[in-house]
């Protein structure tokens, strides 16, 4: 080490940050009360769920394009407004307009049966009357090649248990182009979950260029396994799928989004949020309604507080996170001239927290772990490596760090995208320790002597 070096370390820990690649990163002790009070403030009440439940229980889903969303959206920009925000805001964008219209699916024989389901985003609807077809069951895409030639004519249902959302989402995306290739007329998915109680579970779908398209729905746990066990007995299963389905031309919608204006670095930004969009089915509540509104609330305690960081911390409720990815790609877009330090997204439901996946360079894995450290109490102060998000990809893609809050996600998929996704499946005391880790990570990130390093 040379003088210079020694010299330069010195200075950087007496002003609480240690040299990069130094392990003893110190926070200093305003942001260590700061912190503290934070999580005093979150923990103090249920305003966060509160605030939720009215968001969810009065505006109900929110599917880009809906009315829903747009009257959600304009509440959102009310409350930051009323929160005494800085620079309330927009960015407009254009959104997917996907409208699921009335839906059946009827099974004719062995027996009848009217069969819950849900159309995915995107899907076609049927010719007025319905697809009436035999069903063909298959457990993976290689099953369906090697039954290629009993597909043509008929319905083909992708039968496959849930191992993770990453595998087992890709017949949700790619099944109905998968089946047409081998002359389906419509296609079916188990539900993307690993529970149900004769729940559906809906979820964007696509077409592969090229490929005929095909209604495309999803039905439950329980009625995937009904059908494959009658296939396997050697019945006949006929089924009657009904679908209005349509998309119509893109829409207008908007990025909210409102700030701390930082004391010394204003055109440094912190970022955190969530997606405003939800399925048009259930309320959107952990999905991601929670998260919109713990990011918000993380904020309001900032202001509430009277605690101004040294940098710019801004709340954005992203748009069309969940098919289309519009409101991202357009905040990335906007504001790709500011210095964004740190990007925090919050998509996995708002239960319990461990910490944080993060992506960044391994001196800002130190600093992030460091900090980490001052959620302890609540027990989020994990760091896990490799994190993000939909809506901060796009900002990710520009280098900027970015982290997803972890939280206990054992029951997550139970109710993703489904009729389920209610508040009551919400504890408020977990939803109050998101605040409080969101509020902690990007308010000391935010106020640190140095910026966190890329």
């Amino acid at each position: 080490m040379t003088r210079a070096t020694a010299l330069t370390g010195t200075l950087l820990l007496l002003l609480g940050v240690t040299p990069m690649g130094a392990s003893t990163q110190q926070i200093p002790q305003r942001d260590r009360d700061a912190a503290k009070q934070l999580i005093a403030a979150a923990m103090a009440d249920h305003h966060a769920y509160d605030r939720l439940g009215y968001m969810v229980d009065t505006f109900g889903p929110r599917l880009a394009g809906s009315v829903a969303l747009e009257r959600t959206i304009d509440w959102i920009l009310e409350e930051m407004k009323a929160d005494g925000l800085d620079r309330v805001q927009v960015d407009s964008t254009m959104v997917p307009h996907w409208v699921r219209g009335s839906e059946s699916l009827e099974m004719l024989e062995p027996r009848e049966r009217k069969l819950p389901m849900l159309g995915l985003g995107g899907s076609i609807g049927t010719p007025p009357g319905g697809i009436r077809g035999e069903v063909l069951v298959v457990s993976s895409f290689d099953d369906l090649t090697a039954h290629a030639a009993q597909a043509r004519g008929r319905i083909v249902l992708f039968d496959v248990p849930f191992t993770s959302y990453g595998e087992t989402v890709r017949y949700r995306t790619q099944g109905a182009s998968a089946a047409a290739k081998v002359g389906a007329i419509a296609s079916l998915i188990r539900s993307v979950g690993p529970e149900s109680m004769q729940s559906p579970h809906t979820g964007v779908m696509y077409y592969e260029d090229g490929v005929p398209e095909i209604p495309h729905a999803a039905v439950t746990l329980e009625d995937a396994e009904m059908i494959h066990r009658m296939q396997d007995r050697g019945q006949r299963v006929e089924l009657l799928l009904n679908m209005e389905a349509q998309t119509l031309p893109d829409a207008p919608s908007r990025n909210a989004m409102a700030e701390v204006t930082g004391s010394e670095h204003p055109e440094e930004v912190v970022v955190l949020g969530g997606h405003s969009d939800s399925w048009d089915v259930g309320q959107g509540a952990m999905d991601d309604g929670g998260g919109v509104i713990a990011a918000l609330e993380a904020v309001r305690l900032m202001r509430k507080l009277g605690l101004r960081p040294r940098r710019t911390v801004r709340v954005v409720a992203w748009v069309n996170e969940e098919n289309g990815g519009a409101g991202g790609r357009q905040y990335a877009a906007d504001h790709a001239d500011e210095h964004h330090v740190l990007a925090i997204e919050s998509d996995g439901g708002v239960f319990k927290p461990t910490g944080f996946g993060f992506t960044g360079s391994d001196q800002a894995m130190a600093v992030v772990r460091k900090v980490a450290e001052l959620l302890q109490d609540v027990g989020s102060g994990t760091i896990t490596s490799g994190g993000g998000g939909s809506d901060i990809g796009p900002l990710m893609q520009t280098g900027v760090p970015g982290m997803g809050l972890n939280v206990d996600d054992t029951r997550y998929f139970w109710y993703h995208h489904s009729d389920a996704d209610t508040m009551d499946k919400l504890d408020p005391d977990d939803v109050a320790r998101c605040v409080a880790t969101m509020a902690v990570m990007a308010f000391v990130i935010a106020d640190l002597p140095d910026s966190l390093s890329r």
